[in-house]
């Protein structure tokens, strides 16, 4: 494309990116930011894909960061205050999720011969949009609860919920990643061994930001390591063919639950989120495709029969717990997704050198919940206001403020 050309469209872009009106949630910059990106790669030609190509190391770090923010949140100390049937309905909430848009994708390949070419490698591919699927977006997902006049402490008890859903759609996520990953001694499963590397990962860039952290004086020396570490970890990951969300959010959760350092840890995280976010949001603009207008059709179905599934497994679990250890509207709660989503999504593209349909139909999804979400909290709050009859333990705020 012509560079005159280029620019104008460029221009013409950026305009429109600070004059539509939020079509998600409120103050939400998704679809602005996607829009961006989608002028300065497919539009314009600027971020081509030897331009992602270079940009591969970046793109590594910014889906590792999100990753850490995600692990920020795993503080034991929260966790261990979440009942254990709350546990059990959650995991049954997120493999019924996952496994109804596996199944969903996997068919849509069988029957839909542009989506079997679009969406490959197939297992792959349709591990990941049904493991996509059921991870929430933490900050959509509050403006959507504010939208529906939800109690702020409803709220942190929703919030939990959906990072436990959040963590199984992560652990499928590396699944998929090493689903192709060649046995090891010819007997062990590829993927098997990659979640144990992916493991042995976090872990060892949690240690060493745990030792080097000891001689940082200073918040900005802090910072630094903290960078590095992360850094070195998606840098990692990415030349292992693993996935640096998975690595970077183990160790920072590592970090949180061992370092007398975590509160620091967490601002730090916290400071660099909006940043890291458009940036990443920017990337997967510029890395969508459009092999075939089926995957616009695919986008809506998936994202409709994973909150069906989700919301009647909650349902039908209900009678079983005592003392309402869920709330009825956990089923629906996670609808509105985020970055978390995105960023597995282009992980998927990164490591797969394409991906690009199977990140588009995540990024529909994406906006596509976000709009909705805050009709679908409103109605499933309508019967109730659900401020009562969900236990202390549950309600009381983070010991961190999360």
């Amino acid at each position: 494309m012509n560079s005159t050309v280029a620019l104008v469209l460029l221009s013409i872009a950026g305009l429109l990116a600070t004059r539509l009106p939020p079509l998600a949630t409120p103050r939400s910059p998704t679809l602005q930011l996607l829009l961006l990106g989608l002028v300065l790669g497919p539009v314009a030609g600027l971020l081509d894909r030897s331009a992602l190509t270079a940009l591969a190391p970046v793109t590594a770090l910014v889906v590792g960061w999100v990753g850490a923010r995600l692990g920020a949140r795993w503080d034991w100390r929260m966790l261990r205050r979440v009942r254990p049937e709350t546990w059990g309905v959650v995991a049954a909430q997120a493999v019924a999720g996952i496994g109804v848009g596996f199944l969903a994708a996997w068919l849509g390949t069988k029957f839909v011969p542009a989506l079997a070419a679009a969406w490959t490698p197939r297992v792959p591919a349709a591990l990941t949009l049904g493991a996509v699927a059921i991870i929430p977006g933490a900050g959509a997902m509050e403006r959507a609860a504010r939208a529906a006049g939800l109690a702020p402490r409803m709220a942190r008890s929703l919030r939990r919920v959906a990072l436990l859903n959040a963590a199984w759609g992560a652990l499928v996520c590396a699944i998929a990643l090493g689903w192709q990953h060649p046995r090891v001694a010819g007997i062990l499963p590829g993927w098997i061994a990659a979640l144990v590397l992916e493991v042995v990962a976090g872990a060892l860039v949690g240690t060493l930001f745990l030792g080097v952290s000891r001689f940082a004086r200073e918040r900005s020396d802090l910072g630094l390591a903290l960078i590095a570490v992360l850094l070195f970890g998606a840098g990692l990951a990415y030349a292992a063919d693993l996935s640096p969300f998975v690595v970077c959010g183990l160790a920072v959760a590592l970090i949180v639950n061992r370092s007398p350092h975590r509160h620091r840890v967490r601002g730090l995280l916290g400071a660099w989120a909006r940043p890291s976010y458009e940036l990443l949001f920017v990337l997967v603009g510029a890395a969508l495709t459009l092999p075939t207008l089926w995957v616009l059709a695919a986008a809506p179905a998936l994202a409709a029969l994973r909150v069906v599934a989700q919301w009647s497994t909650v349902r039908s679990g209900l009678g079983y717990l005592p003392a309402a250890a869920l709330p009825p509207i956990a089923g629906l709660a996670s609808v509105a997704q985020g970055a978390s989503a995105l960023a597995l999504g282009l992980g998927f593209s990164l490591a797969r050198g394409g991906g690009g349909a199977v990140l588009t139909t995540i990024a529909v999804g994406v906006v596509l919940t976000q709009a909705v979400a805050p009709a679908v909290m409103r109605l499933a709050a309508a019967p109730a206001r659900l401020t009562a009859g969900v236990p202390a333990a549950e309600l009381s705020s983070d010991p961190d403020g999360n």
